[in-house]
């Protein structure tokens, strides 16, 4: 069930961002959004927080900074999703522009599982002989990893973002905005964000040193195409800081100035790179590469980010762009096979979802999990075989229901249950023992009982209420479109009663609408819906712009509809 409800907003903080010269529009929308200062909105590089405030950073540099000088060899160890992948690149090209003699691994996920694992290390060790091995976007729940590295000499920088468990790996530096202690105020870096960092202050700490100075020194903007990639796509929340490293990528990105992986991406998913906005990131360039990591290798990934020849970056974008295709299809396949398995599934009955098959793929059950969740607004976990009598499991949540604590608070009343977990508050991952499924659905769905009340188990779809007619223009939706929105900074939707002049199906699954209202009338389609709707209706709508035969007109992207 989902309710359409309309955003709340201080009047008098609207009416201040008006005076301050923001577009009366945008002054509600940002009010509404908690913004109460035309400088909040600021999106040059001056206005990013600076590294020190991030714990251990400058012991990171330090450290880094000796390790260059002694020639050490690095190796970075990677995730193999698109945050891991960007991460990577990030590093990779950074810390050669810096002097650093690094290469990188990154763990094939169905044989090594996720982390800086032992078995990772004696891998790093036998086919790269690190003297460092530093960590992106992973490592903060890598307690034996860290320790097998420490027992071969090898030492280990862990930079990551995910929130770490009562002990923290004994590794030589952590960097993490999320580990106890550290007052870093925006907790939302990504791994490519916290890799970034990490590259300014080592930077920072060999101007110091005298190894270059302002002039000399390599420039790290270059890399912000990739951070902004990476930043979207792992939809971490995008605060003010965020928004400021998002915001410079894609301005890179319009420019034409990025590196031939992305711009290769970009025309693989038939996407304007001149045009970029934070959704063709989340949406269509982060898909292609997590497809790698979920069904081949994140190396061909890192491999396309970090080339500079751009006939290589577009022979692999095409490569990504197929595995991206094989995975929608398998993806389809368990999606149907998971609504037949959960055909007598009554929401009113129960408060999570937990389902397994044995024909399942483990790269793609993350997705999976997401749409089920979308379906049944249920937190969801979906599993799938991983050997040895094991299945993994990946999980996507609701508000209000923090999934990794779930988990957390399963493995302590049930300590024999959960073989091992991870992850965040929207998204988490664990493994366990198959004969244990049923068991642990049980378990999971007890805390669902105990945390979950009907009104947070009903989708609320907030909107920004009505939108003046005057507005409805290609000019006024580009002014929205050169903002920074996404994750904890939710794109427009706007909401309003609506005659329905004219409706029809497209391809069995789309309903293409002529609405009308106060006398002007607009083209509108709802994506992935087809049952019709009465001649009034409410709607809540993103806008956008359909250019057809050279002529642009205003489009209504329909998020829901009811009868008015």
């Amino acid at each position: 069930m989902t309710r359409i409800a309309t955003r709340s907003y201080p009047f008098r903080t609207a009416e201040m961002l008006r005076q301050q010269g923001i577009h009366p529009v945008l002054a509600r929308l940002y009010a509404a959004r908690g913004l109460s200062d035309a400088r909040e909105m600021a999106s040059e590089l001056n206005a990013l927080i600076p590294p020190s405030g991030l714990l251990h950073i400058d012991a990171a540099a330090a450290f880094l900074a000796d390790a260059i000088d002694a020639r050490k060899k690095l190796v970075i160890v990677a995730d193999y999703d698109c945050d891991g992948a960007t991460a990577c690149a990030v590093g990779l090209r950074g810390l050669r522009a810096l002097g650093a003699h690094v290469d990188f691994i990154v763990p094939n996920r169905f044989e090594y599982g996720y982390g800086l694992t032992p078995e990772i290390v004696a891998l790093t060790a036998r086919e790269k002989s690190p003297d460092v091995i530093v960590t992106v976007d992973n490592g903060i729940a890598s307690i034996d990893g860290v320790a097998e590295a420490n027992r071969r000499g090898i030492e280990v920088v862990v930079t990551d973002h995910h929130l770490p468990a009562d002990t923290l790996p004994a590794a030589r530096v952590i960097v993490n905005p999320n580990q106890p202690s550290c007052g870093f105020p925006s907790k939302n870096l990504a791994g490519v964000g916290v890799m970034f960092y990490v590259l300014l202050a080592l930077r920072a700490e060999l101007r110091r040193r005298g190894v270059f100075d302002a002039q000399t020194q390599p420039k790290l903007d270059v890399l912000l195409d990739l951070v902004a990639l990476g930043t979207v796509a792992d939809v971490v929340k995008l605060d003010a800081n965020n928004r400021v490293l998002v915001a410079q990528g894609i301005k890179r990105m319009r420019a034409g100035r990025m590196h031939a992986g992305v711009a290769a991406l970009f025309r693989a998913a038939s996407r304007e790179a001149r045009k970029a906005t934070p959704f063709d990131l989340g949406f269509a360039l982060g898909p292609r590469l997590n497809a790698a990591g979920r069904l081949a290798d994140m190396s061909l990934g890192i491999e396309c980010l970090t080339t500079d020849d751009e006939g290589r970056a577009w022979a692999i974008a095409q490569q990504l762009d197929a595995i991206n295709r094989e995975r929608r299809e398998i993806e389809a396949e368990m999606q149907d096979t998971a609504l037949a398995l959960l055909d007598t599934f009554n929401p009113q009955d129960k408060r999570t979802i937990c389902v397994f098959d044995e024909s399942w793929h483990q790269g793609v059950i993350g997705i999976v999990a997401s749409r089920l969740k979308d379906k049944f607004y249920r937190p969801t976990i979906t599993f799938a075989p991983a050997g040895d009598g094991m299945i993994k499991g990946s999980g996507r949540s609701i508000a209000g229901f923090h999934l990794r604590d779930a988990l957390d608070l399963v493995s302590k009343h049930a300590p024999t249950l959960i073989d091992k977990f991870g992850g965040h508050a929207m998204a988490a991952g664990l493994s366990l023992r198959a004969d244990a499924f049923e068991a642990f659905s049980n378990a999971f769905e007890e805390v669902g009982r105990d945390w979950l009340d009907e009104k947070q188990l009903e989708r609320i779809l907030e909107t920004d209420g009505p939108l003046e007619d005057a507005y409805f223009t290609p000019q006024f939706i580009e002014l929205l479109d050169t903002q920074v929105w996404g994750q904890g900074f939710a794109p427009p939707v706007f909401c309003d009663e609506f005659r329905v002049l004219n409706q029809r199906v497209l391809k069995e699954k789309h309903l293409k609408l002529l609405l009308e209202k106060d006398d002007r009338r607009y083209d509108a389609i709802w994506f992935g819906h087809a049952d019709s709707l009465p001649e009034r209706a409410m709607v809540a709508y993103r806008l956008d712009v359909n250019e057809f035969n050279g002529v642009t007109r205003v489009q209504l992207l329909v998020e829901h509809a009811e009868a008015a």
